[in-house]
């Protein structure tokens, strides 16, 4: 498998990345995990917008999931013609969502574009791979999802406070691609997001390979947030960053 980050800014684009977005592909078949608010751009530098096989969304918040609307315009007025129906697999009501924002009066709903699969904790086989999603510690329902494939596996944390699900999500995971939207300080959200040192603690507990942290909130030192994790995650560590394949 091969993981290229897309956007990895936490909760709005940053000057140098789009919001969440990642693309795994997979014996040729195209996965996109999420695709939040800058990230139908940058995609382009990747891949042909018309050869992605499939998304998930891990949830609905913006940064997660709004271009979206972008991407069903690409997939409905394309040149060629509508492009054939691609599966979206996300929360209950992704589909209601994204409507809404698209805009629904314009008479075309996004379902003409995409094929809307809700989400369930288990496993599920997506093309090649086997998927397997977990209910994640956040505001909404919220997904994070293990990759597996040829021997391989990718996890992902999507957005989560702490939880120990996500120890057993990553659990002997080749990549831990993980959230690292706080610092450490005092009066953090409870049940919001993740320190780089939390991200480090599960990493360590879950044997990952190697720790790759995301969700980097622009008004945060990307610097501290490597140096937290780096007191606690002795394994490989990197910050996410655009272009970067894995």
């Amino acid at each position: 498998m091969d993981l290229t980050i897309v956007g990895c800014s936490g909760s709005f684009p940053g000057p140098d990345s789009a919001a969440s977005c990642y693309l795994v592909v997979a014996d040729g078949f195209r996965l996109l995990l999420d695709l939040g608010s800058g990230a139908l751009g940058s995609l382009q530098n990747h891949a042909d917008l018309t050869g992605i096989d499939a998304v998930c969304l891990s949830h609905l918040h913006a940064d997660h999931c709004l271009d979206m609307c972008g991407y069903n315009v690409v997939r409905t007025y394309h040149p060629s013609g509508p492009l054939p129906r691609i599966p979206v697999y996300g929360p209950a009501g992704t589909a209601a969502r994204l409507d809404r924002a698209a805009g629904s009066d314009t008479g075309h709903s996004i379902d003409g574009a995409f094929d809307f699969v809700t989400l369930e904790p288990g496993k599920i086989d997506i093309g090649p791979l086997a998927v397997t999603a977990v209910r994640m510690n956040h505001p909404v329902e919220t997904f994070g999802f293990r990759l597996e494939h040829a021997g391989r596996v990718i996890a992902y944390s999507a957005d989560t406070g702490p939880t120990e699900q996500l120890t057993a999500l990553a659990a002997g995971a080749d990549v831990l691609l993980c959230e690292a939207s706080f610092v450490d300080g005092p009066g953090l959200p409870p049940d919001l997001h993740l320190t780089g040192g939390q991200a480090a603690g599960y990493a360590a507990r879950a044997g990952v390979g190697r720790l790759v942290l995301t969700h980097l909130v622009p008004w945060n030192s990307k610097d501290r947030a490597l140096d937290e994790a780096s007191a606690v995650f002795g394994g490989d560590l990197c910050l996410a960053a655009p272009g970067m394949v894995v």
